[in-house]
Parts: structure tokens; C-alpha cells; sequence
């Protein structure tokens, strides 16, 4: 077989590799939607550097938690949940500088406070009133003064 021919098979079964990954992408995305809806969600996950460390993702609301799925992975499982009781909604800010190349262009970031320290998430205006809504929502009991 000629050289030219091997780089057409190779250019080939690399098409349809990429074509399977897209194809998972999705299928993987329905599955997460499958329980309950999922929303755009970014988190920062390197905080740095000013504007930079930004990851895009796919966030869900599952019982008590916030669950975070990075969007070009294929794990099935979230890569970071927040459990509504260690979340502290802290105050919102427009994107600024880089942010505004890294994240979706209608997105708002938010500051939250966790017993980790403090976390920087991206979403909606109408994803940030579920939100509030979700954190306010806190069963019975809750100590409110936290």
C-alpha cells in the first residue's frame, strides 16, 4: 500500500473518532438531563490568576446538592458537588477582562462561600434566580443565621 494511502486510512479512523467522542458527548448530556434539568454552569476552577482558570460545564440539582459535570468529559459522575447547607450565596459581578472570552456572553459570575473557602461560578440570570431559589429553599430547621 502507498504512503498516501495510509494517510487516508489514518485521516479516516481519526474523523470517526471524533464523530464517536461528539456523538458521546451528547448521548452523555441526555443521560444527565434524563435526571432532572441541567443548566450552563461554569466553575473556576484556578482562581489565581485574574479572568483565567475558567471551565465550562454542565450543572444539576440533585436532592440536597449542586452537582458540576465538566462539558467536554465523559465521566458519568459529577467532578465537584456542593451540598446546599455548606453554600453561601456571597454577591454577583459582571464578567471582566479575559471572562468575557472564557465564559458564555450572558453569563453572570457569583461568589459563594463553602467551609472550603470561597468558589467563583458563571451562570444565567435565569440560572442565578434558580439558584437563589434552590438555596433559599432549605428544609425546616435550617439554621438561617449561618
Amino acid at each position: 500500500m502507498a504512503w498516501w494511502q495510509w494517510l487516508i486510512d489514518i485521516a479516516g479512523v481519526l474523523l470517526l473518532l471524533v464523530l464517536l467522542y461528539g456523538l458521546a458527548l451528547v448521548v452523555r448530556r441526555r443521560l444527565l438531563s434524563r435526571h432532572g434539568g441541567t443548566f450552563e454552569l461554569s466553575h473556576r476552577v484556578r482562581p489565581q490568576k485574574a479572568g483565567r482558570g475558567w471551565v465550562l460545564g454542565v450543572g444539576r440539582y440533585s436532592g440536597q446538592n449542586l452537582e458540576w459535570f465538566r462539558l467536554f468529559s465523559l465521566a458519568p459522575r459529577p467532578k465537584r458537588t456542593w451540598a446546599r447547607d455548606d453554600l453561601y450565596y456571597d454577591g454577583r459581578r459582571e464578567q471582566q477582562g479575559a471572562e468575557q472570552v472564557s465564559l458564555y456572553p450572558d453569563h453572570v459570575v457569583i461568589h459563594c462561600q463553602t467551609a472550603a473557602g470561597e468558589i467563583e461560578l458563571a451562570l444565567s440570570q435565569a440560572s442565578l434566580t434558580g439558584f437563589q431559589s434552590w438555596l433559599e429553599a432549605r428544609p425546616p430547621g435550617t439554621d438561617w443565621s449561618r
